[in-house]
């Protein structure tokens, strides 16, 4: 089993703008890819992180289903016009994918 990580820092002020579409994101385009809500949680700094930090974490089996997903990620529309609507309330370079292995 694995960990994918992706953070994104939230430009001061548009924290819960940035956290609402990313529960949509999760709802509306991650749903149709199969990252449902037991295998994805939305985390954010609090001490000892910036609370800047929006972290998703996704449970995977192996590097290829996650591939497979993005693969998918890919062909879906809204997940662009998505990115989109995000850009404005992230700092600009900081999105970032991290892969854990569970021991």
């Amino acid at each position: 089993m694995m960990i994918a990580r992706w953070s994104i820092d939230v430009r001061f002020g548009h924290k819960a703008e940035a956290v609402a579409l990313m529960q949509q994101w999760l709802r509306e385009i991650g749903s149709q890819i199969g990252w449902t809500a037991d295998k994805v949680r939305l985390l954010t700094g609090s001490v000892g992180a910036n609370e800047s930090l929006l972290v998703s974490e996704l449970q995977v089996a192996d590097l290829a289903e996650l591939n497979a997903a993005w693969d998918k990620l890919g062909q879906i529309a809204a997940h662009q016009a998505w990115g989109k609507a995000l850009e404005p309330h992230i700092v600009s370079g900081t999105p970032r994918w991290e892969i854990f292995r569970v021991l």
